[in-house]
């Protein structure tokens, strides 16, 4: 751990010492996550075309409970939350990922890991009982997605991954949200230019209401 994650977690933990923990999905008081809440991240899982050849299996609506969660874990750093999102992102991982894929993640930012101290999707994976190895980086600086439309994410993404080079095989990527599906299908174009043969992609949730991603989606039986 780096000094300013051992810093940020000293401080995290003497906020939680001090002040009440409310539930990160509702806001009750003395429940880092209530039972409802809990309840309501149980995986649904979801399959949608993002791109050609490419679709993204997903396990929660980024919507009400699910996505105060993943913000508190992502923005406020309660990353204990992780250990109630895993489940859905470990069902959807076991539903895509074909036997000997490897597992790789979507990278975080240089700016993102130093203001959070951490990188979530590590930290979910883990959780999630998940082994992945990290084949992308970043090549050049892309701006914040948020409040870009789908065009415009395609632009700021592209080109923006490279992947260490792949002796071909099935490679299975992993975002935390998904929104119009442009940052997983600029990785999965980094994976498949290194070399491999097929690119799947998970995504712990998607955002339903904006209407971004393209094509159908289908629920899937478990």
């Amino acid at each position: 751990m780096s000094v300013s994650s051992a810093v940020s977690a000293s401080l995290r933990d003497a906020l939680t010492f001090w002040l009440p923990v409310a539930c990160a999905g509702c806001g009750v008081v003395d429940a880092d996550l209530c039972s409802g809440c809990r309840d309501a991240l149980a995986a649904h899982p979801v399959r949608r075309p993002i791109g050609p050849g490419l679709t993204v299996t997903s396990a929660l609506a980024f919507e009400g409970v699910a996505a105060r969660v993943v913000r508190a874990l992502k923005e406020e750093g309660r990353t204990s939350l992780a250990r109630d999102l895993a489940p859905a992102l470990g069902e959807v991982l076991r539903l895509a990922s074909p036997a000997g894929a490897l597992v790789t993640t979507v990278p975080s930012t240089g700016a993102a890991f130093r203001r959070r101290g951490f990188r979530p999707l590590d930290v979910l994976m883990r959780r999630a009982g998940w082994r992945h190895v990290r084949l992308l980086r970043l090549a050049r600086a892309t701006d914040d997605q948020r409040g870009l439309g789908r065009h415009a994410r395609r632009e700021n993404v592209g080109g923006a991954f490279v992947s260490r080079p792949l002796p071909g095989g099935v490679v299975v990527v992993v975002d935390d949200v998904v929104t119009t599906g442009a940052t997983l299908a600029e990785a999965a174009r980094a994976l498949r230019a290194a070399g491999a043969d097929e690119v799947v992609a998970v995504a712990l949730a998607h955002t339903p209401k904006r209407g971004d991603l393209g094509g159908e989606s289908r629920v899937i039986e478990t």
